[in-house]
């Protein structure tokens, strides 16, 4: 039951004292947690599932907590990650002036009443284009349909509103997902220069590395590390390193105490053989004999006493130190070799194009991709960047043949495997020894389990069905269908492979590409990401253009 509590740091708008969070089904979320947020940037980490979003539905006020007390000194804005505008909702609808902005234009035009006078707000104007212009979204049409716009468009649109509104505390749930880098700056540059607090659920390094403080959910609760991304990884790094250290010195000494207390009981047991050896010689009084065999069972007596308490006080100490170490298993991407020549062309692309469909109700000329000529040689890297829109997606497509090209030539001499952020080759409705058996035709069901057991997808996890996978759990399941067959491709086609992922996922999954000996291409708008898995060359696509005339990329 939740609690009302005096708020324990005065100086902040939010406060959890004691609380907790559990799932619909009972499962336990977090609990006993107390934490404060007041006039700083704070990143939100941790692995999927721990519960992120849960917790800044606490903050908001929007979910309560099934123990504990959560108290609010300020007003509070939510940025969620997905917002459905409502049919017919205008931009300005979304902004919340649709009503505000009427009473401003009656009254500029002399049509207001007394009480438009004194209700208008003359700075409303100035503020909305300030508003509109730090998230990129100058000279909008207020009377546009919010769903007209993209994706990334609406989340920047929905951030104007929270520069309008001046919330205290502002909520950020992924705000960076899906976005171009220029979306991501403009969002990066509204939190530096955010004047109230914010609280940031984040997997992107870039915009962490922005923060004052991170706070890390896991199963062990929450921890607050002072300073940004990168004093965080330092310190997380440090910790875990000594927790490590910590219980394998403990299950060293459990072993030695489990050691030691079955040697003492063998000492005893040899001792009280040869005491029942010599009773049956028959040369020693009964009343000794009887003292001898009393003595001997308090000996055994205390050193079993001993034996518990020492094997207690080393199994407390194993318990100990394992609590300070994380359960959770890390994911492991275990990649096979490809065999791949450095001279092998890989993909040639000639003078290709691709027209996008046009929508039903428009007249305007359709948009057109291209020409791109493109020819990848050996294990070379290779990112493709662009804005929004661009045409990144479907020149993935090409490359591995899911499209073909309206013009140009698309060749690949190599096997190719595409894998977008959703992971969509593996059907939600199959189970994972299915999906491999389907995409290695020529494997058989033994072989489908040695494959995912390499991927840790053992014994009952083999048979898990796919739309129960995390985005972490499907990205690893599709590399092990792909990777796993008679010949693993020698070209990895990657659309936005972390998007779902957590920051442990995100960096398992570059590891597993820096051990990747074939070609890669990969659109990501991570930067870092990008950085990591050693890029050699990049592809920049300009935005898709009307009509057919265009530069090569």
């Amino acid at each position: 039951m939740s609690r009302f509590a005096p708020n324990l740091y005065p100086s902040a708008f939010v406060t959890l004292d004691s609380v907790a969070a559990r799932t619909p089904d009972g499962t336990t979320l977090f609990d006993n947690l107390t934490l404060a947020f007041g006039r700083e940037r704070t990143g939100l980490v941790g692995r999927n599932g721990v519960g992120k979003s849960t917790l800044l539905r606490l903050i908001a006020g929007t979910q309560p907590p099934a123990e504990g007390a959560v108290s609010r000194a300020g007003t509070i804005g939510v940025l969620d990650q997905r917002h459905d505008p409502a049919p017919g909702e205008t931009i300005a609808d979304t902004l919340g002036v649709a009503g505000p902005l009427a009473v401003l234009r009656r009254a500029l035009a002399g049509e207001g009443s007394v009480a438009d006078l004194g209700e208008a707000d003359w700075t409303l104007d100035e503020r909305l284009n300030d508003a509109l212009g730090q998230v990129g979204l100058s000279g909008l049409d207020l009377h546009r349909l919010t769903p007209s716009l993209s994706g990334g468009e609406q989340t920047r649109l929905r951030l104007a509103s929270l520069l309008l509104a001046r919330p205290d505390l502002i909520l950020l749930d992924e705000p960076t997902n899906h976005m171009d880098a220029g979306g991501r700056a403009l969002i990066a540059g509204v939190l530096e220069r955010w004047e109230g607090g914010a609280v940031a659920v984040s997997h992107d390094r870039d915009l962490l590395g922005r923060m004052d403080r991170i706070v890390e959910l896991s199963s062990l609760g929450a921890a607050t590390y002072g300073g940004n991304w990168e004093l965080y990884a330092d310190r997380k790094a440090a910790e875990r390193a000594a927790a490590a250290r910590t219980l394998a010195a403990a299950e060293t000494d459990a072993a030695r105490a489990t050691a030691d207390a079955r040697r003492r009981a063998e000492a005893q047991a040899r001792r009280d053989r040869a005491g029942r050896r010599k009773g049956m010689k028959g040369d020693m009084p009964k009343i000794l004999l009887g003292m001898r065999a009393e003595s001997a069972e308090n000996s055994g007596a205390r050193n079993n006493r001993l034996a518990v308490r020492e094997s207690a006080r080393a199994e407390a100490d194993l318990a100990a130190a394992r609590e300070r170490v994380e359960r959770a298993r890390l994911l492991s991407i275990p990649m096979p070799s490809t065999g791949l020549a450095f001279g092998k062309t890989v993909l040639e692309m000639k003078e290709v194009r691709f027209a996008f469909p046009a929508a039903e109700d428009s007249k305007a000329e359709r948009r057109t991709l291209g020409p791109v000529s493109l020819r990848l040689t050996g294990p070379e890297r290779l990112a493709v960047t662009g804005p929004n829109g661009a045409g990144k997606t479907t020149l993935l497509k090409l490359m591995a043949g899911a499209l073909e090209p309206d013009a140009g030539e698309v060749r690949r001499p190599v096997s190719a495997a595409l894998l977008d952020q959703d992971a969509a080759l593996l059907k939600p409705d199959e189970t994972l020894i299915e999906a491999w058996l389907r995409l290695n035709p020529d494997g058989s069901p033994n072989d489908a389990r040695a494959a995912l057991a390499r991927f840790l997808f053992r014994n009952a996890e083999a048979e898990r069905v796919a739309e129960t996978l995390s985005g972490g759990e499907r990205l690893r399941a599709a590399l092990a269908c792909v990777m796993t067959g008679a010949r693993p491709p020698q070209l990895l086609i990657l659309d936005e492979p972390t998007n779902h992922l957590d920051l442990d996922s995100v960096a398992a999954v570059e590891a597993a590409l820096n051990a990747y000996d074939g070609a890669l291409t990969v659109v990501s708008h991570d930067a870092v990401f990008l950085e990591q898995v050693g890029i050699t060359r990049t592809l920049a696509l300009p935005g898709a253009r009307v009509g057919g005339s265009s530069s090569r990329p």
